[in-house]
């Protein structure tokens, strides 16, 4: 199982530029850790979950929620 990132930003009219700025954390970080192969044990960290909520003005765990509801997807897709 893996979290889509892209259609997530995707759906929700984002960049990787966007989530940087108005996050505050770095664009490389971000880019690189939005762009990584996941594995069953990096699939998501709290700082890319903490960047995703400040760009939406949302609690983690209700980007969580719709992450999980939404987005995972298995490794054959």
């Amino acid at each position: 199982m893996r979290i889509d990132i892209k259609a997530y930003l995707d759906a929700n009219h984002l960049t990787i530029y966007q989530v940087a700025k108005r996050s505050g954390y770095g664009y490389t970080t971000l880019h690189k850790s939005f762009n990584k192969q996941q594995s069953m044990a990096t699939s998501l960290n709290l700082r890319d979950l903490d960047a995703l909520s400040q760009a939406r003005h949302e609690a983690m765990w209700e980007v969580l929620r719709e992450l999980e509801e939404n987005y995972l997807r298995d490794d054959d897709e």
